[in-house]
């Protein structure tokens, strides 16, 4: 299946969207409340301002949509069925809502990777990788109230097959390893990787696994990741607007071709694409956000 980019919306460059300016116009991400997935939650607020809200001690982004305030929690591959909560603070008031994690069975897959040190690094590279591992979880993790965008939702940042769905549990030359927590796009060396929204450029690197690599932080916790490159053409602290080319697709680090591995964080839990780029979501409806308990 081929992917497109739509059409991309016109933003001024270096302009900074305002939480309120946000909140009027925000559309809300499908929900699907699994590892890996998002929950909605219509929080019971009619305070102007935006509630605060955490999950796991972590901030949370908080968006008006149509008839009040919501909060949009990205749940990490790692959390377990059951009963999550979300905590709130608005005027002085706390509360805590409850919200259900349902199990999600993801595929396995199995790749051969020619150069071994890629897959059992030596103590060398380990010691890159723990440095370089520090600097990526931060990048992730960062936090802007400041919106950089004129939408939550994104568009794809590359043209081509999605050779890589997300979430698969993942075997290098029949090692385990972390489950795959992007999704890839398949393209030609040299071909253009944009930015999928307004965004600041918060880190830019050559990487031990992901090779040439940038982040952008469109606010609210809503970070992306882009590996594998062959050049980078934006710098760290540089405003991009959508659509705007911040380099090529490559060959860079951990790979078996070019392409471009893609991963979304939401409050620093990496979050299936499919759910927030509205050209990769099925026609259903999307499901309706939890009223929380």
């Amino acid at each position: 299946m081929i992917f497109r980019l739509r059409s991309p919306v016109a933003v001024v460059c270096g302009l900074l969207i305002s939480l309120a300016t946000w909140a009027q116009a925000a559309e809300l991400p499908r929900q699907e409340s699994v590892p890996g997935g998002i929950a909605v939650i219509k929080l019971d607020t009619s305070a102007e301002h935006p509630p605060k809200a955490s999950y796991k001690g972590k901030p949370v982004m908080v968006l008006r949509h149509q008839d009040g305030w919501y909060a949009v929690i990205g749940i990490p591959l790692s959390a377990k069925t059951g009963k999550h909560l979300l905590k709130t603070s608005s005027a002085g008031r706390d509360k805590t809502y409850r919200f259900q994690v349902k199990d999600k069975a993801y595929e396995t897959q199995h790749i051969t990777i020619k150069d071994k040190r890629k897959v059992t690094p030596n103590a060398d590279d380990l010691k890159r990788i723990r440095a370089e591992s520090k600097q990526i979880s931060a990048a992730l993790s960062h936090w802007d109230d400041r919106a950089y965008t004129d939408s939550p939702l994104l568009e794809l940042p590359a043209e081509g097959p999605l050779s890589s769905p997300f979430g698969l549990r993942r075997f290098f030359n029949e090692l385990p390893r972390k489950p795959h927590s992007g999704i890839d796009i398949a393209a030609s060396k040299g071909a253009p990787i944009t930015a999928p929204a307004g965004a600041k450029v918060i880190l830019t690197g050559n990487f031990f696994f992901n090779g040439n690599s940038v982040f952008l932080d469109h606010g609210q916790g809503l970070i992306t990741m882009y590996c594998h490159m062959d050049t980078i053409e934006v710098r760290e602290g540089e405003m991009v607007e959508r659509g705007q080319r911040i380099g090529t697709i490559g060959m860079t680090g951990r790979v078996t071709g070019p392409h471009l591995h893609w991963s979304v964080s939401l409050n620093d839990a990496r979050i299936d694409p499919g759910l927030i780029v509205p050209a990769l979501q099925p026609s259903l409806a999307a499901d309706q956000p939890a009223p929380g308990e």
